[in-house]
């Protein structure tokens, strides 16, 4: 799944790959899929691209947009990104596909859900994609320390769990349950544990290890647990991941365990995390 450290290095790739390019053809759902969702009528976006030059991508919190003249491209954090040169295998099944006029080509694939939205500025709307925009990324001087101690200030806050503050309602756009799990790794926290229970060291050490946690990943290719641009695993070792799941913890030897929790997975050290 694209989070933010996934998010950077799709942009950084589809700059140098892709950037310059003129779109040739489009060929969109192909292979349908009941969770991919569009922006608009999947037949228009044929019309809205064809023949136009790729300008630029981005990463905005968990997406990758591609800025397409005046037409934006936008991937949510369950779509697979691939670039092949002319000649090159590409996926079977694709929910869309751009064939640029040097043959070479760039597919999207939506895993368990995801969306593939082409749009126009201001013609369409969409929540996430919103909140995503506005809000403070990790990696910028906007997201302090005092901003961070303010999003988990109120009562409300207080109730939740590590994980159900850190990755939902958008409170931190592009931080999802992926990453979530190393950074907890990294302060000694259990995902579960309720907020209240935080010491100010904890939260101190907790705002400094997710910067520090997302910065390793982005420099690092992203995750080895998702691929990049060209179909290769990310260069960082997730510490907590299905990876590691029954391996010894890197700090005391414990067996590292797998949970079902808030509709997810979550993988902790039993002795360094305790709920």
């Amino acid at each position: 799944m694209i989070e933010l450290p996934e998010a950077m290095v799709l942009a950084k790739q589809c700059n140098r790959a892709i950037a310059g390019k003129i779109i040739e053809e489009i060929l969109v759902n192909q292979s349908p899929h009941k969770l991919a969702w569009f922006a608009g009528a999947p037949e228009e976006y044929a019309k809205k691209l064809t023949g136009k030059t790729i300008e630029k991508a981005s990463a905005i919190a968990g997406f990758v947009e591609l800025k397409i003249e005046d037409v934006r491209l936008a991937f949510s954090d369950g779509v697979q990104l691939l670039y092949a040169q002319q000649g090159e295998q590409i996926p079977k099944k694709h929910q869309l596909l751009i064939r640029f006029t040097d043959q070479s080509v760039f597919t999207a694939k939506v895993h368990m859900y995801g969306g593939i939205w082409c749009f126009q500025p201001g013609e369409w709307e969409n929540e996430y994609y919103e909140i995503a925009k506005a809000k403070p990324s990790p990696l910028t001087e906007s997201f302090s320390e005092e901003y961070f101690k303010q999003l988990m200030a109120s009562e409300k806050m207080m109730k939740l769990s590590a994980k159900a503050f850190l990755a939902t309602e958008q409170r931190i756009p592009g931080l999802g349950n992926g990453i979530l799990q190393d950074i907890l790794f990294a302060v000694g926290i259990h995902p579960k544990r309720k907020l209240h229970t935080f010491s100010e060291n904890e939260k101190r050490a907790l705002y400094h290890e997710l910067i520090a946690v997302i910065e390793m990943m982005a420099e690092q290719n992203g995750r080895n647990t998702e691929k990049d641009l060209f179909g290769n695993p990310g260069g960082y070792g997730t510490r907590m991941s299905r990876k590691t799941v029954g391996q010894p913890c890197t700090k005391c030897g414990n067996l590292i365990q797998k949970e079902a929790y808030m509709g997810g997975s979550v993988y902790y050290c039993p002795s360094c995390q305790k709920e």
